[in-house]
């Protein structure tokens, strides 16, 4: 149900003047600050998206175009501070859903009480917000320190356990006393919880450096962790604190890509300090050397290939829950919608791709220059996405057999392809033989035909309870889902079936041929289930990958002790965001917060993405919203080739989902999860587009720069270009990309040993001479150059 607009009577109530009215209220969830969280943030407690209190109300400019899902919450999400949509479609505190508004710009949101209930306008821009306080010291702002800059930090980024770190702040003299302030970092769940407990307070010592002095400060620490640091200054009696910088980082709570960072004078409450976050990563953390060398074909199943139609799900037999399901005839059709004589549930509307259908288009797959396949779920379950779970221990019979899956892993390794499945250990399906809700299966499910089954083998695995008057309110379903009930980690049972016995599903699955596992919803499984479940898998298995899904800042995932790389979402929308026109100086903040906060082994193996089956694709990012309209769609290929070639040139695991190779588009589920289109099925795949991925492709798997070397701050960064240096012993690199509609020039200061290099366009073969330590280039609109050299 979409939110009802109350439009407020009084709209001169939004200007600064009435905040000194005699009738004005106290704010009536007290200090704590409330952010507008949805679809146009990331849903994450952003300094931009703070709502401010004044005199009756909490008020917000906001820019945001198109139709959003959101609620209004504080930063930890308390349920006496989230106002969603109650069950009379109007805003409730600790309501579960989630509203929905379609924004139209520049616009004021206001949040007002009317007798305890929450209240909602949207209108015209009109609010005068309070600006914040500047500082004007001038002996505060000579304040420096830039945590990538060796001169202020030593070692960069991320280090082992029982590194020394040295910090050094740069001032002009008359600083009174500066202090680095340590602290140990606190992150559970989806970032629910965010605190920092205090660890250390060193007193810098100041050294004279020329015109300028520089304080300085040591320390070692000794535990793998993510810890928070910044500095406090005394000047003339006042406190200042020199923090990170206002960077908002996709997806990720705390604001600030680190790098240089701003002084601002000491707040009153001290959660409202930007830190910057020191990662130190178990000194014995290793990440199999052949992930380096991925390119990742992405698929889901359901609509990748039908190559075995005896099993196919067969309406009028099969159900999904409680309800029947849909078979589509035409493999070219767009996947269900109301309207198109299909119900409007996404989740029973089946094509029948299946593994034998995948096997059949391994030589594809591997001609595309893939050299590993990443699988949505396989395992048993009702749905199409099969997250819900019925049968950890079985393919669904919809795809095939567990020598299917033995067949392809097999099949690919023949080809020098990996295959690393997906599963949730999470939640399962309510329509499974573990919770057994619909009695689609034999009594002794947890939860059969609706009712508490306490002597159910079952019933360890999840938190019931029986004083519950309604069914529905008697377990917990995943972030309320009542169709994917929550597994109780804590289950010794569920351990010891998941990942602990010696025949347990994890390893199971690695003895059949998988090379790892992807792991769903990870923030949402304690961190020491991760701990005894990676034990478990590199006990089993020494070179299995371990990939997690996370969409924030991964960090505390990466320290050895639980996944050896995650799901790079960061790196998917900085990069679409500068492939579609954005500013780079200000996306690329996004990378570097990674090559600092991730261990080098670590970054090296992110599974970069641009398009997945849980958010529009990459060509729908990019401006093509499937309206037929031939000439957005040629600027979208365009730019989806430039964010391709800023993908094959990076340092990571390049991830291509399917369909994207040929031009499939499509916005949220279910659209992003369209057929691939086969031509022998009538579908118009897109030959030059597949040409062009297969020569980027084909570029990366040719120069083992490109795959391996190394990677340092940007060699140029403006509005427009990003160019990079890549070494790998005495090969070098150079990747420059220009996200403008016109070419754009740009001379070059290189590296040393770089002074007289001649350089070859990897992709046109023409040479490029340095001079002097300088290169002149003209980089093509909405394209780049790979420039190599050895």
């Amino acid at each position: 149900m979409s939110l009802r607009i109350w439009v407020l009577a009084a709209t001169a109530c939004l200007t600064a003047g009435l905040a000194q009215a005699a009738d004005c209220k106290p704010s009536p969830l007290g200090a704590r600050e409330l952010f507008l969280r949805g679809s146009m943030n990331g849903w994450a407690a952003r300094d931009d998206y703070a709502f401010q209190y004044r005199c009756d109300a909490y008020y917000l400019n906001v820019t945001v175009s198109g139709r959003q899902e959101f609620k209004i919450a504080d930063a930890d999400w308390s349920a006496d501070a989230s106002i969603g949509l109650g069950d009379d479609g109007q805003p409730a505190l600790g309501a579960k859903a989630n509203l929905q508004q379609a924004f139209e710009g520049e616009q004021t949101m206001t949040l007002a009480f009317i007798a305890g209930r929450p209240r909602l306008s949207l209108g015209p821009r009109s609010f005068v917000a309070a600006p914040p306080k500047a500082v004007t010291d001038p002996l505060a702002l000579s304040l420096r320190f830039d945590s990538r800059a060796p001169q202020h930090k030593k070692p960069f980024g991320a280090v082992p356990a029982g590194t020394e770190l040295q910090f050094m702040l740069s001032a002009l003299p008359g600083v009174t006393r500066a202090t680095l302030v340590l602290e140990s970092r606190r992150l559970v769940g989806n970032q629910e919880q965010l605190d920092y407990a205090p660890l250390a307070r060193i007193a810098m010592q100041p050294h004279k450096a020329g015109q300028r002095v520089q304080w300085q400060a040591r320390h070692r620490f000794t535990q793998p962790a993510v810890y928070g640091y910044h500095f406090e200054l005394e000047i003339a009696g006042q406190t200042y604190v020199y923090q990170n910088n206002r960077d908002e980082i996709y997806w990720t709570r705390e604001a600030g890509s680190m790098g240089l960072g701003l002084v601002s004078e000491k707040p009153a409450d001290a959660k409202r300090i930007r830190r910057y976050r020191q990662t130190v990563y178990a000194a014995d953390f290793k990440v199999p050397g052949w992930a380096r060398d991925l390119v990742y074909y992405y698929v889901f199943p359901e609509r990748f290939r039908n190559g075995d139609r005896t099993n196919d799900p067969q309406p009028g037999r099969e159900r999904y829950q409680d309800q029947g399901i849909e078979l589509h005839a035409n493999w070219t059709d767009r996947p269900s919608k109301p309207g198109d004589g299909s119900d409007a549930v996404y989740n029973n509307d089946f094509f029948g791709g299946d593994l034998a259908g995948l096997i059949d288009k391994l030589d594809y797959i591997k001609g595309l220059g893939a050299n590993a396949i990443y699988l949505t779920p396989i395992f048993k379950a009702a749905s199409n996405h099969k997250y819900d779970t019925a049968d950890y221990r079985q393919v669904d019979p919809a795809f095939g057999t567990n020598a299917d899956f033995e067949r392809l892993c097999a099949e690919a390794a023949r080809r020098g392809m990996r295959v690393i499945p997906d599963t949730s250990l999470n939640h399962v399906g309510s329509d499974s033989p573990y919770f057994n809700r619909y009695g689609n299966y034999p009594a002794g499910g947890a939860f059969d035909k609706g009712r508490l089954n306490p002597v159910s083998p079952y019933a360890s695995w999840f938190k019931l309870d029986p004083s519950q008057a309604k069914p529905e309110d008697q377990y917990q379903g995943w972030t309320g889902v009542k169709d994917l009930p929550e597994i109780d980690k804590d289950s010794p049972s569920f351990r010891a079936f998941a990942y602990g016995d010696r025949d347990s599903v994890m390893k199971q699955w690695l003895d059949f041929g998988a090379a790892g596992w992807r792991m769903d919803v990870a923030p949402w499984v304690p961190d020491d289930f991760w701990r005894e479940w990676r034990t478990a898998i590199k006990a089993h298995r020494p070179d299995a990958l371990t990939v997690a899904e996370t969409w924030f800042d991964a960090s505390k995932f990466l320290l050895g002790d639980m996944f050896d790389s995650t799901m790079n979402y960061i790196f998917r929308n900085a990069v679409l965001d500068y492939a579609a026109g954005g500013d780079a100086r200000k996306l690329y903040a996004n990378i570097e917060l990674m090559r600092e906060a991730y261990p080098p082994q670590a970054f090296y193996a992110l599974m970069n993405l641009l398009s997945t089956h849980d958010q529009p694709r990459a060509l729908h990012h990019l401006g093509y919203i499937d309206d037929g309209d031939a000439t957005k769609l040629a600027v979208a290929k365009q730019r989806l080739k430039l964010a391709l070639l800023f993908q094959m040139s990076f340092p990571g695991s390049p991830t291509i989902y399917y369909g994207d190779e040929v031009g499939v588009g499509g916005g949220d589920d279910p659209y992003n999860r369209a057929p691939y289109p086969w031509a022998d099925q009538g579908g118009q795949p897109d030959a030059a587009l597949l040409a062009d991925f297969k020569r980027l492709t084909g570029l990366r798997q040719r120069h083992q720069v490109l795959r391996r070397g190394s990677i340092g701050a940007p060699l140029y960064l403006d509005e427009h270009l990003i160019v990079l240096a890549r070494q790998d012993g005495k090969r070098w690199a150079l990747t420059a990309t220009n996200n403008d509609t016109q070419p754009r020039s740009v001379t070059l200061t290189l590296p040393a040993g770089l002074a007289h290099a001649e350089f070859v366009d990897a992709l046109s073969g023409e040479r490029f001479k340095a001079r002097g330590g300088q290169l002149a280039l003209t980089l093509p609109a909405l394209f780049g150059r790979v420039l190599t050299w050895n």
